[in-house]
């Protein structure tokens, strides 16, 4: 835990969680739990894994984790075949918030408890846990606007079409919006991977010399434009979205020119996932959403900071 949190909706809806699984540990001998991720070719990912495994193992259920690699036909399989395997409970990272519906629909039809952890879902979710990527995005841009003295051009670094990329982008377009001598030149989708995001972005700071800063979605895709914009010995600011170790590390360095990210919590995201989908699976009523807050690292803060 660091000294940046303290989330008290969070803290709240933990505690109630926490309640409902001592209420229900008992039978939870008997849990079989299915994770869905959207990829865990990423430390993020990786995270939320590790907490479930964890927060799993405290109520002695079982989990079952697929990774449908960003394909959508993969990952509505694998909720399939984790439905016959008998889950009573599917945690689902969706790699596509739209494409996915109909694996949320057969689990809804399958009596099965459902909740969307970090990205949004269609369908009849039980409940959905995600950071505030609207503030997200805000606040990144916001702090890049204000870092180069509230006028130049801008790229975004875009990625994958789900809910909380579209939602960072609008946070972050709307905070470009307040400073009249910024303009967004280019907009291109590194697809959140490192390698395809310093490829685009060395494309664009050829096509736009000038550029003075550059919004990514990602820590990831952040990492792969920091490449690029070190290779290009051009003065440009890089923000970004998540507090990956990594990225907090090359904030740190003497002279870089990642200058913030806005944090997210993955811990306690899968954690407060599981809780409300356990307290829905013995009977409580549950929110329809559970709203996390996100945390702007800066060079200043980087130092404490951990996931």
């Amino acid at each position: 835990m660091n000294a940046f949190k303290k989330n008290k909706l969070t803290s709240l809806l933990a505690g109630v969680c926490c309640m409902a699984g001592l209420a229900g540990t008992a039978h939870a001998d008997s849990l079989k739990i299915g994770m869905s991720f959207q990829e865990l070719n990423n430390p993020y990912f990786v995270t939320m894994k590790e907490a479930l495994e964890d927060a799993a193992k405290s109520v002695g259920a079982e989990v079952i984790f697929t990774d449908a690699r960003h394909d959508v036909s993969k990952q509505i399989s694998d909720v399939e075949d984790m439905l016959q395997r008998g889950v009573d409970i599917i945690l689902l990272n969706p790699t596509d918030s739209v494409g996915v519906q109909s694996a949320v629909i057969t689990a809804k039809e399958a009596g099965v408890v459902t909740v969307a952890i970090d990205a949004q879902a269609e369908g009849p979710l039980d409940s959905f846990v995600g950071s505030k990527n609207y503030d997200a995005g805000l606040l990144a841009c916001k702090y890049l606007a204000e870092n180069i003295g509230g006028k130049g051009e801008v790229a975004i670094l875009d990625g994958i079409p789900v809910v909380p990329i579209l939602e960072r982008v609008r946070g972050c377009n709307d905070a470009l919006g307040e400073f009249p001598d910024i303009k967004i030149v280019a907009k291109q989708n590194g697809k959140q991977e490192r390698d395809m995001a310093m490829n685009v972005t060395e494309n664009m700071l050829q096509a736009n010399p000038n550029l003075a800063g550059v919004f990514s979605v990602n820590d990831t895709g952040a990492l792969g434009a920091l490449t690029a914009i070190e290779s290009s010995g051009l003065d440009v600011k890089l923000v970004s979205v998540d507090g990956a170790p990594e990225a907090i590390a090359a904030m740190q360095k003497p002279g870089s020119k990642f200058i913030a990210t806005s944090a997210q919590y993955p811990r306690d995201q899968i954690r407060l996932g599981l809780g409300i989908a356990l307290a829905k699976h013995w009977g409580a009523n549950v929110p329809a959403t559970v709203p996390v807050d996100v945390t702007l690292i800066d060079k200043e803060k980087a130092p404490g900071f951990s996931w």
